[in-house]
């Protein structure tokens, strides 16, 4: 359901994680975001919860946020591309499935309480990828708690730089080749989302609320939350 691969996973955090202020930063949000789940969906010990796109790079403290501080972990299946050893030796109470790139994923209808996904979309591919992704997650879920990267908030997240991805995509990735940022130039691996564009990828959108979590001010804070 997703082009990221075991071999390309830790890019995510490599070209802003080497600024320390972002990293910091972007821990900040994720803790933010991960409370705002706890209070939003309130889940129990007997709540199952899938986490669709797990990390792979398990030594990095931004990743994977869910299966470090959830309170109930061993009612979490995280389902990731890859062989999941390193996730499953790092997490041993959870429940790692490998699933592939652009395949329905392996669950029943509504076989999870809630789906939630953070920081994946975005790396998915084309808005029609995108759009049959979340499909994917609301099919087998029964509420959905997904995160992505806010392109109003002023710093572009992968890449640390300022205002640059405000422009219009075309320009912003023939930006991304000029500078040592080729990989994020492709959509295949970055195609970033307004909010309206977000909530415009859910099946059911008009039932989906967004929120802003993270840090900054109101609707230009770092990620938007999709609930529903």
């Amino acid at each position: 359901m997703t082009h990221v691969s075991e071999a390309n996973d830790s890019i995510y955090y490599h070209h802003a994680g080497r600024i320390g202020l972002v990293r910091r930063i972007s821990l900040r949000a994720r803790l933010h975001v991960f409370r705002l789940f706890l209070r939003e969906m309130q889940p129990g010990s007997e709540t199952s919860v899938l986490d669709l796109g797990v990390s792979l790079d398990v030594g990095n403290m931004e990743a994977n946020v869910l299966e470090q501080f959830y309170p109930y972990r061993n009612r979490v299946t995280a389902a990731g591309i890859g062989d999941g050893a390193a996730v499953e030796a790092a997490y041993p109470w959870l429940r790692f499935i490998q699933i592939q790139p652009n395949a329905l994923l392996p669950f029943a209808d509504n076989q999870f309480d809630v789906g939630y996904c953070n920081a994946v979309v975005e790396h998915v591919g084309s808005r029609h990828e995108q759009r049959k992704f979340l499909a994917e997650l609301c099919r087998v879920s029964k509420r959905v708690f997904v995160v992505v990267p806010n392109r109003l908030f002023p710093i572009e997240h992968h890449t640390g730089l300022p205002l640059v991805h405000y422009l219009p995509l075309p320009v912003f990735r023939r930006i991304m080749r000029d500078l040592p940022f080729t990989y994020w130039a492709e959509e295949a691996n970055l195609n970033p989302l307004f909010p309206k564009q977000f909530r415009s990828l859910f099946p059911d959108h008009r039932s989906i609320r967004l929120c802003y979590a993270g840090l900054g001010l109101s609707i230009c804070k770092s990620n938007i939350v999709a609930i529903g």
